[in-house]
């Protein structure tokens, strides 16, 4: 048993993360600016009924949860799936031919995949005969853009368009249920010489973000709360069966 009793804490790090019970590697989540615990505990008392005055005769403490608290800065696919409770798909670049859509001045056309090339549009009646893209429309990162005065598009018209997409990450949100990771903390004392400070928190299940912030003067984030759940895996005699700390 070794006993150090300086031990100020300042920890950075590294935040793992993969389903609980599952066989994938633990995997980085990117930039994690919070990483908390809070224990909640009830108290149970017995007041003191033996004499005038009162007080405390006995109390038990017992811990209620272990909260989780995360803010994420990376808001790639996977962290979005999970606290959007929904599914992420990699979709592969590809050609698309004849997306059939109806036009209006001054609106845009929503292709079905993002980032547009090599754009084709003709009218559904004359699909041979390529529309200019001066003077009607403007290709855009979310689709086509009809111009408020185009020359060859009207309002109503059916239009067939072909282009080519990139490969891209699609998130559906609110399609399972909320996930239940294992984290690992990876982290360095940078109050105690960078000496290696390790948690491994063995079921974490995380609720839904609490925002998404989409257009904002800061840098997007992900508050995310969870909770510590048991681990009936984790036996013997002093194993936690919610988490453990190391420390150098």
């Amino acid at each position: 048993m070794t006993t150090k009793i300086y031990k100020p804490t300042l920890a950075a790090g590294q935040v793992y993360a993969r389903i609980a019970g599952s066989a994938a590697a633990l995997a980085p989540i990117g930039n994690v600016s919070e990483l908390v615990l809070a224990i909640n505990e009830t108290t149970k008392k017995l007041q003191d009924y033996t004499k005038g005055g009162g007080g405390t005769y006995a109390q038990a403490k017992r811990v209620e949860s272990v909260a989780c608290n995360m803010k994420l800065h990376d808001l790639n696919a996977t962290n979005l799936a999970r606290a959007l409770f929904g599914t992420e798909t990699a979709v592969a670049g590809a050609t698309v031919t004849d997306e059939a859509h109806t036009a209006y001045r001054g609106g845009l056309i929503r292709l079905a995949h993002p980032g547009a090339s090599a754009v084709g549009v003709a009218l559904a009646s004359a699909p041979s005969t390529p529309i200019a893209a001066s003077g009607n429309y403007e290709v855009r990162a979310e689709g086509i853009f009809v111009l408020d005065d185009a020359a060859a598009i009207d309002d109503g018209d059916a239009l067939l368009i072909d282009y080519t997409h990139p490969a891209y990450d699609l998130v559906e949100a609110l399609t399972s249920s909320a996930k239940i990771l294992e984290l690992s903390f990876g982290g360095v004392n940078e109050a105690d010489s960078g000496n290696p400070v390790i948690v491994d928190l063995f079921r974490v299940q995380i609720g839904a973000a609490k925002n998404l912030g989409l257009i904002n003067d800061n840098f997007a984030e992900l508050q995310v709360e969870g909770e510590v759940l048991v681990d009936p895996s984790k036996t013997g005699a002093g194993t936690s069966r919610f988490f453990k700390v190391q420390m150098v």
